[in-house]
């Protein structure tokens, strides 16, 4: 207890001790002690309406009023933690301050927004690069700001792993990169890009690929028809021709595939993720893949094993379905060592639809999987030239996949198999009648 605050009941006790012995020569102590309480009662009010005048005009040099024992406690205890929260707020506004000088620095634009998209503060870029005016945006909600259907749909659905890509709402011809992180409690922090000149070169490197395999085939396709007619007069050309002829044979296929397998990827690059979404059956697909993969793999004895899970048709691309799953199936055919065992699983189900690829092959490095995507990377490139591949059948299985709202996963331990499997949304599934 305080030195105040016994010296306060001190003089209290006497008071009230003081009115009953008054009272009691007086013969009216419940009268004395009643006007003793009121007396009391407004030097507290007193006290307390000087306090409240003096929180009202108080400023930072601003010294509490003078008041004895209790009270010049409260008054000076009050004015200290007051000195402290002033200093409190003013090193929080600093660091405010400096953040949002450092951020407005940023060439890439914030955005911060509450769990709903209201706009609570962006930097001066996000200004600049989506048109928001700092007088009226405030408050209002970005999805009428970014009238975008697919920014409102990657807002909405919480999966930002991977960043979305729109026009810009008030720059022409200006290509903007999103990412949206969640915080505190599901709002949003947005950053906003320029890679206007990345698109371009990006456009300008899937055009000039695209127009280069164009070019190449009409030249190829005569070196083949050329190929084809010497091929019939074999046993007119001297011996030491023939595996020349051959081995120019094999490299001009191989030059066919290879462009027919740019020409798809490129198409499937500059399709916009559009794709016919007709009604496709991907247990038929399947197993006419099958009755290709064992005539791949000849006399290698292979193993090929097919498991479908669910026979109901999906929305989908057919042709590009059939490519993707192919690609993926060859491949185990090519990298699985003669008489391997290869798996094929087809399932459906509320979280989703999943073809795996199992083999017992001499699987991948784990450095080697997240680049396996990626154009003309090879994990073993001897291996893959042996094989005839194009370095290209990854890539196209994902821009696939992609284009029907799925995505790839790889499982593979060296020396043990790798799995490949496609996921696609169950969404796709299309019911059957009656249900």
């Amino acid at each position: 207890m305080s030195t105040g605050l016994k010296k306060h009941l001190r003089r209290l006790s006497l008071l009230l001790i003081a009115s009953l012995l008054i009272g009691s020569m007086t013969s009216r102590p419940a009268l004395l002690l009643a006007v003793a309480l009121a007396v009391y009662a407004g030097w507290m009010l007193h006290r307390l309406i000087q306090l409240q005048n003096w929180l009202k005009r108080s400023s930072r040099e601003a010294e509490p009023p003078e008041a004895p024992g209790l009270w010049g406690e409260i008054l000076d205890d009050i004015h200290r933690l007051q000195k402290r929260h002033l200093h409190t707020r003013d090193r929080l506004q600093s660091m405010i301050n400096r953040v949002r000088e450092s951020t407005n620095a940023l060439r890439d634009g914030v955005i911060m927004t509450d769990a709903d998209g209201a706009m609570e503060w962006w930097n001066q870029s996000a200004e600049n690069l989506c048109g928001f005016d700092s007088r009226q945006d405030r408050g209002e909600f970005i999805h009428n700001l970014i009238r975008t259907p697919e920014f409102r749909d990657y807002f909405v659905a919480k999966q930002y792993s991977e960043p979305l890509e729109i026009e810009s709402p008030a720059r022409p011809r200006t290509r903007l990169q999103i990412e949206i992180n969640l915080f505190g409690e599901e709002d949003r922090l947005i950053t906003v890009k320029d890679v206007t000149r990345l698109y371009q070169l990006e456009t300008m490197r899937r055009d000039f690929i695209s127009n280069v395999s164009h070019e190449m085939r009409t030249p190829l396709t005569v070196l083949n028809g050329y190929l084809e007619t010497l091929a019939e007069q074999t046993d007119r050309m001297p011996a030491g021709w023939q595996r020349p002829m051959e081995a120019m044979r094999h490299q001009a296929n191989r030059m066919e595939a290879l462009i027919t397998d740019l020409l798809l990827l490129s198409r499937l690059e500059t399709s916009d993720r559009n794709t016919s979404d007709a009604q496709c059956v991907p247990a038929d697909l399947l197993r006419q893949i099958q009755q290709d993969a064992m005539a791949l793999s000849g006399d290698q004895g292979h193993e090929i094993a097919l498991r479908i899970g669910d026979n109901r048709s999906i929305r989908g691309d057919a042709e590009q379905l059939r490519s993707a799953f192919s690609n993926i199936i060859f491949n185990a055919v090519k990298y699985t060592p003669d008489g391997g065992h290869i798996h094929i699983d087809y399932s459906a189900a509320a979280e989703g639809i999943t073809l795996s690829v199992t083999d017992d092959g001499p699987g991948i490095d784990p450095e080697d999987i997240p680049r396996l995507t990626e154009r003309f990377y090879r994990a073993d490139p001897s291996r893959s030239k042996e094989t005839g591949g194009t370095g290209l059948g990854l890539a196209i299985v994902k821009h696939i996949l992609y284009n029907h709202d799925g995505y790839l996963t790889i499982d593979s331990t060296p020396d043990r198999g790798s799995t490949f499997r496609c996921h696609l949304p169950a969404s796709r599934i299309i019911p059957e009648s009656g249900q």
